[in-house]
């Protein structure tokens, strides 16, 4: 038996490099707002890093455990989230922040089982489409047991409300089961409904609608519904090519509502400038680069799509978030990867590393000749 490789070096290597600029700016960003409410300006970074500890030792720990005795447990983690997402959804069990009930308050921390969602759902569809991936030629037989798993999900977020992570898991959901042989066609023939469902949920909310007007013009109301946006390109305006310089963030005293979280890119902009922000997304294009190629060098069909998933999530994520700082989505509640605070969504993002360190280290140990590439061309074709 040939020994596993090394661990992936340019995804370790970008991990840690996110790793530690998300550390730095958290501190950056929220300096100023922690000292003013909890007269500590080390609040958020003393959390930071010690949630950054847990989920590399998690990182590392996962690495070395074959995802394929992961994946076979998904089913039990993927009931258990559910389980949780409807328990978080209860008043007086689920903790209520800014109208949303997405946390259970545990004293010490709080825990956000949207974010155990992410990774269970992808293990599970990964588990569950390498073994019947033929089927998904079939629309009724095939692909809508799924959706309709997927679906079930997506209303649980949206009890919370949690819209945003709904849409990120339909779109991660997606991603997976198109890799797996689902039809494009069959995609298009859903999307009119799904499309027409999501706009009826923006216009039958007042708050929904007018983040979308916002959108549209977010200088139409600057001190209200635009708020966020207006003074987030603000600060990614007066960042210029080289920034103000680390910690000199004018938009973090209060004009960006906590900036260590949703919006901590607009900091990085602002105190970096344009170097520095585009550095930070070159990383993540590094990142999903290696994530594509581990996913189609993965030694079997359920390696590859376990890749693709966790990948996509990076992705997506990234995309969303930057594309919401610079208002070119309406405003909603999407961290960056490594970069934001956050304690779940750092160990959680974390975890699925470790799994993608370990899809990639047990590459050499498949004696098939048939790659993860070639695994997924042929479900593509229906071959199963």
């Amino acid at each position: 038996m040939k020994r596993k490789r090394e661990y992936d070096f340019w995804l370790l290597f970008t991990v840690m490099v996110l790793l530690a600029i998300g550390v730095i700016m958290v501190f950056s960003a929220s300096s100023y707002y922690a000292a003013y409410n909890w007269n500590n300006k080390f609040h958020f970074l003393i959390r930071q890093l010690l949630w950054s500890c847990v989920g590399l030792v998690c990182m590392f720990v996962i690495s070395n455990i074959d995802y394929r005795r992961l994946a076979i447990i998904s089913p039990v983690l993927m009931l258990i989230s559910i389980v949780l997402l409807i328990l978080v959804a209860i008043p007086g069990i689920g903790a209520k922040y800014n109208d949303a009930r997405r946390w259970f308050n545990l004293g010490f921390t709080t825990f956000q089982p949207s974010e155990l969602m992410k990774l269970s759902l992808i293990m599970f569809l990964s588990f569950s489409l390498a073994k019947n991936s033929g089927k998904l030629r079939f629309f009724f037989r095939g692909l809508v047991p799924y959706l309709l798993i997927v679906g079930f999900v997506d209303l649980l977020l949206l009890l919370e409300p949690h819209y945003s992570c709904a849409v990120l898991i339909t779109l991660v959901a997606v991603v997976i089961l198109f890799c797996a042989g689902a039809r494009i066609f069959h995609f298009l023939a859903i999307g009119v409904p799904t499309m027409a469902a999501a706009a009826y949920l923006v216009i039958s909310s007042e708050y929904r609608l007018q983040r979308f007007l916002a959108f549209l013009d977010p200088f139409a109301d600057p001190q209200g519904s635009g708020y966020q946006a207006v003074n987030s390109l603000y600060a990614i305006a007066s960042g210029s090519i080289f920034g103000r310089g680390l910690g000199k963030s004018l938009q973090k005293y209060l004009y960006i509502p906590e900036p260590q979280n949703d919006f901590i890119f607009s900091i990085v902009a602002e105190e970096l400038g344009f170097v520095g922000a585009f550095t930070v997304i070159v990383l993540f294009l590094l990142l999903i680069w290696r994530g594509v190629r581990i996913s189609m060098n993965a030694p079997d069909m359920m390696g590859s799509l376990m890749a693709i998933g966790i990948t996509s999530l990076v992705a997506i994520e990234t995309i969303i978030n930057i594309a919401v700082v610079t208002a070119t989505l309406p405003v909603t509640g999407m961290p960056l990867p490594f970069i934001s605070y956050g304690g779940t969504s750092m160990l959680f993002v974390l975890a699925s590393m470790g799994i993608l360190l370990n899809i990639s280290r047990n590459s050499v140990n498949n004696f098939n000749p048939v790659r993860g590439s070639e695994l997924l061309k042929r479900a593509r074709q229906g071959e199963g």
